[in-house]
């Protein structure tokens, strides 16, 4: 919903709408073409990011737990080293990386509760 502004900032506003809206349709289909193609279910898809990701991320490097799961025992803010990803049958729902925790032990934890710190541009 819009609502009308002083200066033309609605205009500003349905520009940047499109260029967000065609921004998306770029990555959607750069999803279609890259990751899942020749995917044709869920679990097929699931591999796709699965080795996409595995082939992609520069490992290891930092990352920064940003969200609280219920899986794992990373609180906010804490930092650690992603070493790898899980093993491709622990990825099938979510995706999992394997991390250094406490110094010491390895732990399989979800990739979307992190996010990495001064990584390179395919990490990211």
């Amino acid at each position: 919903m819009y609502v009308a502004c002083r200066n033309g900032s609605l205009k500003i506003r349905k520009k940047w709408k499109q260029k967000f809206k065609e921004f998306n349709q770029k990555i959607e289909d750069r999803i279609e073409l890259e990751i899942i193609v020749d995917a044709y279910n869920e679990s097929e898809r699931a591999m796709g990011w699965y080795y996409y990701l595995q082939d992609t991320m520069t490992i290891p490097f930092k990352a920064k737990c940003i969200q609280s799961v219920s899986t794992s025992p990373l609180k906010i803010d804490e930092i650690i080293e992603i070493i790898g990803m899980n093993d491709e049958e622990n990825c099938e729902y979510d995706m999992f990386v394997q991390v250094k925790w406490k110094d010491k032990e390895t732990l399989g934890v979800p990739l979307k509760q992190l996010k990495g710190i001064n990584v390179d541009d395919k990490t990211k």
